[in-house]
């Protein structure tokens, strides 16, 4: 089935999301959309898959306009979708999932869902999925839940699949099933639309590469273009996708974790027994899928959850037990994992965001009245310093774009002598050419002598500014290892396997870490399909 999108325009009130986009998918072709986080990639699919009705433009199949009013006619047009976040009811089987929405009854309306199972092994046992029709769903490992996404799709004769930032909760183990697969479907004549912001991916998956910025295409080149050349399309400037930074120096250890443990609600512990170092001068970087207690690891030794147990202790002074703002006057920076829920005040002024956690202090303020001057000459020189890209350090901080907001963060929290700096998912939502500039400012806190821990489930980040890595797995940690360690090992790690185990199964691996006899390189994706000097 060939697709074609022809002047597609969405516009939300003021806002154009999508501006005038064409796209043509052909059968057993992949065909990625790449671009940054707010560029329009998932906007333009929601339209494609009739979540969104287009302002403009209309959509072709096999030459002829069709118009979707929701899900159930894209789907019987044959356009299936996988959402980065599952459309999965966790308690139900996989064959139930796949029949919900398209249910067959026998006589008397019972549900008949022998058929579904016929189908679910019919499609397993084609395509290699090993998906079991009886399985609870929340008993799967999450890989085999993208592929019951994936079957669901299929089982409605989808010829069109759309994959929206498929690889966002895998390892890298995961990830390379999942490239085998979309293989597969592809040599059975299934188009692909591959969503994504990951150069990486992109070059190992494509047929086609359509770059989106801003809401429109910017290019349209196949996959032997360089990282570098993507990057730039993405962006709208040269940047680089290296950081050259200096073997860590650690100093003196003057931050250390024993034994925290987190309770969760179910009686299960979301961080369970964890240990750890880290030293002045050196970058601990915790890696792990999403929503293996990495969260909830930095909110503990932040002071947010009460009810943690163990050690937490910052220059020999026990940090359990203190309330938030006594942490943070202890020297402690922190940038939080979701800047507009946590980190900002959207309605609040840039120079006001600036001091959040300094407002009722000098030089700021005198007793109980705030200088607004101090204020905002503070504002406009940390807005020079770090590159925020505004017209008025008083303009409201919700005007400024992902990347300058995160900047906003990172100045207030960099802005004081720290004892420790903390920093969860740092680029998450920002474009390629401030990733470049707040990795430098993170490695510089490290370099100025202070502890850092990051925590990022980008393993290319993880790779770029550790100098040691923690990896959490179901609230555990498995290990702590070398910054040079192989992306197989961490995958390994990061599916349950502890660092000895991992270092033992990797790719060319034996016992020793990587750095000190260790294979650093070795897995699918970052071999001969992430070809160019420029990739990380």
């Amino acid at each position: 089935m060939k697709l074609e999108l022809q002047g597609i325009t969405k516009r939300f009130g003021s806002l154009v999301a999508n501006d005038n986009i064409d796209l043509v998918v052909n059968p057993g072709q992949v065909h990625c959309l790449l671009g940054e986080n707010g560029a329009g990639k998932s906007t333009l699919m929601n339209v494609l898959y009739g979540l969104y009705e287009p302002t403009d433009g209309r959509i072709l199949v096999d030459g002829k306009p069709v118009t979707f009013r929701g899900p159930g006619d894209a789907m019987a047009a044959g356009i299936g979708m996988v959402h980065q976040h599952f459309m999965l009811i966790p308690v139900f089987t996989v064959a139930e999932n796949v029949a919900l929405g398209d249910e067959h009854t026998k006589a008397g309306g019972i549900l008949d869902l022998d058929k579904t199972r016929a189908r679910i092994r019919e499609i397993s046992d084609r395509y290699g999925f090993d998906v079991d029709p009886d399985a609870l769903v929340e008993d799967l490992p999450v890989g085999v839940q993208q592929r019951v996404e994936i079957i669901k799709a299929l089982v409605r004769k989808a010829e069109v699949l759309i994959l929206d930032e498929p690889t966002a909760v895998l390892t890298p183990q995961e990830t390379d099933e999942l490239i085998q697969i979309i293989e597969e479907l592809k040599a059975g004549g299934t188009a692909i639309v591959f969503i994504s912001h990951k150069l990486r991916e992109v070059k190992a998956v494509s047929d086609v590469i359509t770059v989106i910025r801003r809401g429109a295409v910017v290019g349209t080149v196949d996959p032997s273009a360089s990282t570098g050349e993507l990057a730039s399309m993405m962006v709208g400037r040269k940047v680089s996708l290296s950081l050259n930074k200096a073997p860590a120096t650690p100093g003196e250890t003057t931050f250390t974790v024993r034994n925290l443990t987190v309770p969760g609600a179910g009686g299960q512990n979301l961080v369970d027994n964890v240990s750890f170092d880290i030293s002045r001068g050196e970058i601990l970087a915790v890696a792990g899928v999403q929503g293996n207690g990495q969260t909830e690891l930095t909110e503990a030794i932040l002071g947010l959850h009460p009810h943690a147990s163990g050690s937490v202790r910052l220059n020999g002074r026990e940090l359990l037990g203190m309330k938030v703002k006594d942490i943070i006057r202890e020297g402690v920076g922190f940038v939080p994992e979701d800047r507009k829920v946590d980190g900002l005040v959207g309605s609040f002024s840039i120079a006001e965001n600036m001091i959040l956690n300094w407002y009722n202090e000098p030089p700021f303020a005198k007793g109980l009245a705030m200088k607004p001057a101090v204020v905002l000459k503070n504002a406009r020189e940390k807005v020079a310093e770090f590159d925020v890209r505004t017209q008025s350090a008083e303009a409201p901080v919700s005007t400024l774009s992902g990347g300058n907001q995160q900047k906003v963060v990172l100045a207030r929290e960099l802005s004081r002598p720290l004892n420790l700096f903390i920093a969860s998912q740092p680029t998450r939502g920002v474009d390629v050419g401030s990733i470049e500039f707040l990795h430098k400012r993170i490695v510089a806190e490290r370099d100025g002598g202070t502890p850092v821990m990051i925590v990022s489930t980008e393993l290319d980040e993880i790779s770029e500014l550790a100098d040691r890595i923690a990896v959490l797995h179901g609230g555990e940690l498995m290990g702590v290892v070398p910054g040079d360690t192989s992306r197989d090992v961490l995958g390994l790690m990061m599916a349950g396997m502890t660092a000895e185990e991992a270092l033992g199964q990797g790719p060319g691996q034996n016992p020793t870490p990587a750095g000190e006899g260790g294979t650093a390189a070795g897995e699918r994706i970052s071999g001969e399909h992430a070809a160019g000097e420029e990739t990380r």
